[in-house]
């Protein structure tokens, strides 16, 4: 069975390169939206935010588990923080990295933020983006 890349499906991603595609499906579906109107858009609730960051973090599980299904959590946390680090460095155009891991995160969602809230960012320059940071994780495996 195909996995169903929508905001109501429980199947949650584990590997970063399987999170950066659903979320780039995700934001196709719910669009971007930005400052106050960050929760506008197609089936959107308090939990499942419409923007880069946040579709990475829905993509990774957030307020989608299902009651009663068993999830790796450790190995989708591991997953989703590798897929904000490959995002932040095809962000940027080069690494994105601190001594400490807290400090790294930080660097990851700022350079992510940023580039969300450029005027006109649209949610095909994101799923873009989503896509070629899941072929660079691909092409790093190979």
């Amino acid at each position: 069975m195909p996995t169903h890349h929508t905001p109501e499906s429980i199947v949650i991603a584990d590997t970063p390169a399987a999170i950066l595609e659903w979320a780039a499906r995700h934001i196709e579906h719910v669009g971007i939206h930005q400052g106050p109107r960050l929760f506008d858009g197609p089936g959107r609730t308090a939990t499942l935010p419409c923007w880069p960051r946040g579709a990475l973090l829905v993509a990774a599980g957030h307020g989608r588990g299902a009651a009663g299904r068993t999830y790796d959590w450790d190995r989708i946390d591991r997953a989703r923080g590798q897929a904000f680090a490959l995002l932040a460095e095809t962000l940027a155009g080069h690494p994105v990295d601190a001594d400490e891991p807290a400090d790294a995160r930080a660097l990851h969602r700022t350079v992510i933020d940023r580039w969300s809230a450029e005027p006109g960012r649209t949610a095909a320059d994101a799923a873009r983006a989503f896509r070629t940071a899941a072929a660079r994780v691909e092409h790093a495996l190979f």
